[in-house]
C-alpha cells in the first residue's frame, strides 16, 4: 500500500512540476509581450503551489519593476537574492530598484575586527561550519590514535602537532557554527510596502512620532507586539511600525 502511495505522490508531483513549466513559460511569454500585469498574474498562480524558486522571483521582480511597483520589485528581488546570493543579475537589478526609493539612509560601519568575524562566518552555512567542525574532531582522533600508537619520536611529534592543530581547528568552525546559527535567528529582513508609514517610538498611535519610512526600505524586524512591529534600520535607528505596512522576507 505504501508503495502504491509513493508512486502515486511521484506522479502528482510530475504533474505539478508540467503544469507550473507551462505557467512559467507563458507568463515569460507574456512579459516579454510587455504584458506585465498577466505575467505577475501567471507567477503568482504559481507560487500558490508553493513552487519557489530564484528564477520565479526574479521574473516577478522585473515585472514589478516595468510596472514601477518599488516595494514589489525590491521584495521580489531579495527573494530571489536569498536563493542565488551570489547572481550578478539578481544584484545589479536590486540596486537599480533600490534607486527609485525614496530614503537615503546611511550605513554604520562596522569596527574591523567585527566586520572580519562577521565576514569570515558569512562564508559559508551553518550546516557546512558544522560539517567542517566535524570533519577536523575525525581528523583530531586519528591523528590522536596515531600519537598514542606510534614509537617513532618524529611521527609523534608530527602527529602530536597535527592533532593539535585539528582540535584548534575544531573548536574555530564550531564558534563560527554556532555564531552563524545566531546571525541566521536574529536576521529576520522586511520591506516597507506602504507608499508612507510613520514610525513610532512606542506601539501605540498615541505615542511619539520618531520618523517616516516610504515604500522599498528595508529593515530588520527586532519583535512583535500586538499588531505592531519593532524595526532597526541600518543607520542604527529603532522604532515601531504597523504591521501591515511592511512584509517579511523570511516568510513565503
Amino acid at each position: 500500500m505504501k508503495k502504491v502511495i509513493y508512486i502515486i505522490s511521484f506522479l502528482l508531483s510530475f504533474s505539478f512540476f508540467g503544469q507550473n513549466k507551462a505557467l512559467f513559460d507563458k507568463a515569460n511569454t507574456l512579459y516579454n509581450q510587455g504584458k506585465y500585469t498577466e505575467a505577475i498574474d501567471g507567477y503568482n498562480a504559481i507560487l500558490e503551489t508553493d513552487n519557489h524558486s530564484a528564477d520565479l522571483y526574479f521574473n516577478m521582480a522585473n515585472a514589478h519593476y516595468k510596472l514601477n511597483n518599488i516595494a514589489p520589485s525590491i521584495y521580489f528581488y531579495e527573494k530571489a537574492l536569498q536563493l542565488s546570493p551570489n547572481d550578478s543579475d539578481i544584484k545589479n537589478n536590486l540596486a537599480f530598484a533600490k534607486n527609485m526609493t525614496i530614503d537615503a539612509i546611511d550605513v554604520i560601519p562596522e569596527a574591523g575586527f567585527s566586520k572580519l568575524i562577521k565576514n569570515t562566518t558569512n562564508m559559508f552555512s551553518f550546516d557546512s561550519w558544522a560539517k567542517a567542525s566535524v570533519g577536523f574532531v575525525f581528523i583530531f582522533v586519528i591523528l590522536f590514535l596515531v600519537y598514542y600508537f606510534s614509537y617513532a619520536t618524529i611521527k609523534k611529534r608530527l602527529s602530536f602537532i597535527g592533532s593539535l592543530i585539528a582540535l584548534i581547528l575544531v573548536c574555530i568552525t564550531l564558534a563560527l557554527a554556532f555564531n552563524k546559527y545566531t546571525l541566521d535567528k536574529n536576521d529576520n529582513p522586511a520591506i516597507i510596502f506602504a507608499q508612507e508609514t510613520k514610525v513610532k517610538s512606542d506601539p501605540n498611535n498615541r505615542s511619539e512620532e520618531s520618523f517616516r519610512l516610504h515604500e522599498g526600505t528595508k529593515v530588520q524586524v527586532l519583535q512583535t507586539y500586538n499588531d505592531w512591529k519593532e524595526i532597526k534600520l541600518v543607520d542604527g535607528k529603532t522604532g515601531w511600525v504597523v504591521s501591515e505596512d511592511i512584509k517579511l522576507l523570511n516568510n513565503k
